[in-house]
């Protein structure tokens, strides 16, 4: 056992992200055995292909880069006219039409209504759609010629040809063709079986893979902001790009604030460039490193560099998964030893009938007889071959793999990378976010502090409630500062209402205002933007540069309370007056603060300040501030999260919540979830950031609540989780700042509403829902996977050393096969596609949740499973006991395989239809072998007496599992699940 799990570690150990080139060409390099190398490697990327598409990308971005970065003298003009002055940054082209106005106007399209919704066919037909041309799937006859692919099949074909050639020659027509069509027929049954397996796991991969390809964004249309699918861009959309996003076509810029593009994807350029109506030009595939904007899109889909690129390259395959390495390793070295065996079987038997032959008639007298029986004793050696090599260990990985990815869909999880869901299962740590996962994500304003008063907020009367205490100046410059400093939009809907839209932060603080607007909406709006600077998560806060009706300037800030606070030295009075902030002034108002987040509520400051200047290149001020009010947010922890919390501690994964809101709020929401306990300790980011690595060793297996965290400090505890501790460490995020995190992690989680576009891309995993309980189904399937794996092994080796023993020891002892080519082609077929099917699919029950989860570098090959690994004690009629008994000893197995450990493997088999089926049907086959092909399966039909004798000697397999399952299997491996069980027969709950 330490032998094999060194020679995995050796050659066939692959990390679950980001492995290497040289890790990915050893493990290929030691796969020395192989029936059928087109499907064995199907699902692993090919690597030669691989480097030519990074070539051919690098080759790309080169010529980009030439024509963005150093400008061409002249430019050709074609067809696709407005399409080139996009992507060559033609400003001259731009110019002679009109710049972005006359471009507009050009394409039918006004920067306030957009296009209508009417031309998409037209436009589309004139301009483009926003697809680039993809490869066509694969057929299901091309799965059939993959299938066909087996070098062992192609011999036994051959094998089975020239049986019949003989068979005909001396047996006559048509008793000659018996056995030489039942190896055919055999073949042509395994063969279709495999490839319908393997076309549907492809559709099912097509099916996901277009899930991961659906993107959607903002645009105004028909005089409306709304929400559309990428595929759906025309030219002439009007399109609102925000921070996180990826641009879905080249476009030109309107107008916004500090956007910032990063062209790294397209150019190679890692610098980001800055676009302004000066610098108009934006192209697809770019994506918004910081800022906001509008733009106007000028060509689609194949129209754009990105669209060429894309179409280019091929299909490289997703990297394989650990599981899928180590156990193509399993593979090799029973396919050694299985090739072993079959050679031996065929010495044996061709050295007993020379000895039988030449004891007989002598060795010089030869007849086609005795050609037929070497070509059938060869035929058997080739089938021991077919079954002993276990092609579908790798395969059932995958199988398991798709069907998990399949369910998660449905469960709201979309897989993007097949190693995450496996390596899920793994997890010991989740580092989560509070805010819309832990939380429902709909946010309101449930307090304000202003004007030293603190006043709960009802919806009903928010004007009279704040008119009563506060002067209308002062409601007035609360207003403007709500309606000013958001990224929130008020928009018509088809029916005329309005409708808010932005993070939810912003929708309730703008809901908030425009309940207490009353009548002044154009008094409080008929401010003019001189500079916006979007919510930073480094920063906490959001500022804006206004320009007053009466000619003053004015910056606003917005953002976490102790950080405004702390820019504040005056607040405001009743009567709208700033007056200085003494220090006991201060303090009263951190209490405010603590006691809104004492009560689970989400605090914001929003603070203004006058300037006599305006620089269009500096940073809003840090200092000099007036605070205005503090808002209190209610965002309430979603339903079922307390309870998924507590299946993450039986189960053995520690869950710590990383957030930026105040330490008061973060602990609130920790407790109410089940989070910080007795033992665990909340810290502020600040706090943490000063720790030396030594103190960080101590401090971090008791962190539970990170609160005022940078996106610096959530990668800083996943590298010490993963490196320090050796955790699996899974951390969800949803901001561009999160990516870093999300690609250090184990398993990297992105929210699938609240999410940007860059964190989807860099995770592994989207959750639809941005709910907490869904990640805590995305681990339970990773366990279900790994577990049935494991079961699949188990009663695939099982299988491979049964039969080759039996050959082996009766070719010895009788001279002759007990299990034939045809019976031995079905018993492969039960154990590699059928077997994979009922085992590898099982879904997960609520006892893998009651188990720690499997450390880095644990054997998967565990004793009990090498103890569980058994067979039946051991001329026609005979024979054919032995294969019938033989057959339902595995399917008797196939069902003792359900559970490695307890002792009862009918609980659930009810549930699982998919199971039932194949076993079903698996029995109804081998009655209709048995007692109807009996001519092509070298079988005779048995008595009724023979059939219960098999269906006993089978069931045995349910006793000796009971048994072994009995057996201690050492305290070293009762630490670990499911690589060591305990014993089982302690109690009611273990039966």
């Amino acid at each position: 056992m330490e032998k094999l799990d060194k020679y995995l570690q050796e050659h066939f150990d692959l990390p679950a992200k980001n492995p290497s080139e040289e890790a990915q060409r050893r493990w290929r390099k030691a796969v020395s055995i192989v029936k059928n190398r087109r499907r064995r490697f199907r699902w692993v990327p090919d690597l030669d292909r691989r480097t030519l598409d990074k070539d051919k990308v690098r080759s790309t971005q080169e010529k980009i880069r030439v024509a963005l970065y150093v400008q061409q003298a002249a430019l050709i003009f074609s067809d696709d006219e407005l399409a080139l002055i996009t992507s060559k940054h033609d400003l001259k082209g731009l110019k002679m039409h009109g710049g972005v106005d006359g471009i507009s106007k050009k394409v039918r399209s006004t920067f306030d209504r957009g296009i209508c919704a009417s031309d998409l066919d037209t436009r589309q037909n004139i301009y483009g759609v926003n697809r680039y041309e993809e490869k066509p799937s694969r057929s299901f006859w091309m799965f059939v010629w993959d299938a066909l692919q087996d070098m062992t099949l192609i011999i036994l074909i051959v094998c089975a040809l020239l049986s019949i050639a003989v068979g005909l020659a001396t047996e006559g027509w048509p008793k000659g063709m018996y056995d030489g069509l039942g190896i055919i027929l055999s073949i042509f049954l395994v063969v279709m079986v495999t490839a319908v397996s393997d076309y549907k796991q492809s559709l099912q991969f097509k099916e996901l893979d277009n899930e991961k390809k659906k993107i959607f964004i903002h645009v105004t249309r028909d005089g409306r902001r709304q929400k559309i699918s990428i595929y759906d861009l025309v030219v002439g959309d009007i399109v609102h790009l925000s921070i996180g996003d990826q641009v879905p076509a080249d476009g030109l810029y309107i107008h916004g604030y500090s956007l910032l593009i990063d062209e790294s994807s397209l150019s190679g350029e890692s610098d980001p460039v800055y676009v302004s109506q000066d610098k108009p030009f934006i192209l697809a595939g770019t994506k918004v490193q910081d800022g906001s904007a509008k733009m106007i899109v000028t060509a689609v889909g194949m129209r754009t560099e990105w669209g060429k690129l894309m179409s280019t390259l091929s299909e490289g395959g997703e990297d394989e998964t650990p599981l899928q390495v180590k156990l193509n390793g399993v593979a090799t070295i029973i396919g050694k030893i299985g090739l072993l065996f079959a050679v031996l079987t065929f010495l044996v038997l061709l050295v007993r009938f020379l000895i039988d032959k030449g004891m007989t008639v002598g060795l010089l007298k030869w007849y086609s007889t005795d050609a037929l029986t070497i070509v059938n004793y060869f035929a058997t050696a080739v089938t021991i071959i077919v079954v002993a090599v276990p092609e579908g260990l790798p395969l059932a990985v995958t199988l398991s793999l798709a069907f998990a990815m399949k369910k998660l869909m449905n469960d709201k999880a979309l897989v993007r990378h097949l190693s995450a869901c496996e390596t899920m299962g793994s997890a010991g740590t989740i580092c989560t976010d509070k805010t819309g996962t832990l939380t429902t994500n709909h946010m309101v304003v449930d307090k304000i502090w202003i004007a030293d008063v603190s006043k709960s907020v009802t919806g009903n009367n928010n004007l009279e409630d704040i008119s009563s205490v506060v002067s209308s100046s002062t409601l007035s410059l609360l207003l403007q500062g709500i309606f000013e400093n958001t990224s929130a939009e008020v928009v018509k809907e088809k029916d005329c209402k309005q409708t808010v839209l932005g993070t939810p932060t912003e929708r309730a603080i703008l809901e908030y205002g425009l309940s207490l607007e009353g009548d002044r909406g154009a008094e409080n709006r008929s401010c003019a933007k001189v500079k916006v600077e979007p919510f930073n998560s480094d920063k906490k806060k959001m500022a804006v540069l206004v320009s007053l009706p009466n000619g003053a300037s004015r910056w606003f800030s917005k953002g976490a309370s102790e950080i405004v606070l702390q820019m504040c030295d005056m607040v405001v009075d009743g009567d709208g007056n700033g007056i200085p902030l003494s220090e006991a002034k201060r303090k009263n108002i951190l209490d405010t603060i603590n006691s809104f987040a004492s009560d689970a509520l989400r605090t914001l400051c929003l603070a203004y300040r006058e300037v006599d200047e305006i620089d269009d290149n500096a940073d809003s001020p840090t200092s000099g501030f007036t605070l205005v009010a503090i808002f209190g947010i209610k965002d309430p922890v979603r339903p079922g999260v307390k309870d998924a919390v507590k299946t993450c501690m039986s189960a053995g994964i520690t869950v710590r919540m990383v957030t930026g809101d105040n330490i008061n709020t973060a602990k609130a929401i920790a407790k109410e979830c089940g989070i910080l306990t007795d033992d665990g300790i909340a810290i502020d980011g600040p706090d943490f950031r000063s720790k030396s690595p030594e103190e960080m060793r101590d401090l971090i297996p008791k962190i539970e609540v990170m609160a005022r965290s940078l996106p610096l400090d959530k990668h800083t505890l996943v590298t010490n989780l993963r490196g320090m501790f050796r955790e699996v460490v899974a951390v969800t995020g949803d901001g561009t700042n999160d990516a870093p995190a999300l690609h250090e992690s184990d398993i990297g989680l992105a929210m699938g509403i609240a999410g940007t576009e860059v964190a989807k891309e860099s995770a592994d995993v989207i959750v639809l829902d941005d709910n907490f309980t869904t990640i805590i189904n995305v681990a339970r399937w990773g366990r279900a996977v790994y577990i049935n794996i494991q079961k699949f092994v188990q009663f695939q080796l099982t299988v491979n050393i049964v039969a080759l023993v039996i050959n082996f020891v009766s070719a010895c002892i009788t001279g002759s096969a007990p299990l034939t080519a045809v019976q031995l082609l079905w018993v492969n077929m039960i154990m590699d596609t059928l077997g994979a099917l009922a085992l590898a699919t099982e879904p997960p029950n609520d006892e893998m949740m009651k188990r720690p989860p499997v450390g880095r570098g644990e054997s998967f090959i565990t004793k009990v499973m090498l103890l569980n690994i058994k067979g039946p004690d051991s001329k026609t009629i005979i024979n054919t006991l032995i294969f019938n008994s033989f057959v339902f000893c595995q399917v008797f197995n196939e069902i003792n395989s359900r559970e490695m450990q307890k002792i009862n493997v009918f609980r659930g088999i009810l549930s699982n239809w998919l199971f039932i089926a194949i076993i079903a049907v698996t029995v109804a086959f081998q009655v209709v072998i048995i007692e109807f092909l009996g001519t092509f399966a070298s079988t005779v039909p048995l008595n009724w007496q023979h059939w219960l004798v098999s269906v006993g000697l089978g069931s045995i397999s349910l006793i000796v599992g009971v048994i072994l399952k009995c057996i201690p299997v050492g305290s070293g491996e009762n630490s670990a699940t499911p690589n060591g069980y305990r014993p089982l027969g302690n109690g009611p709950d273990d039966i």
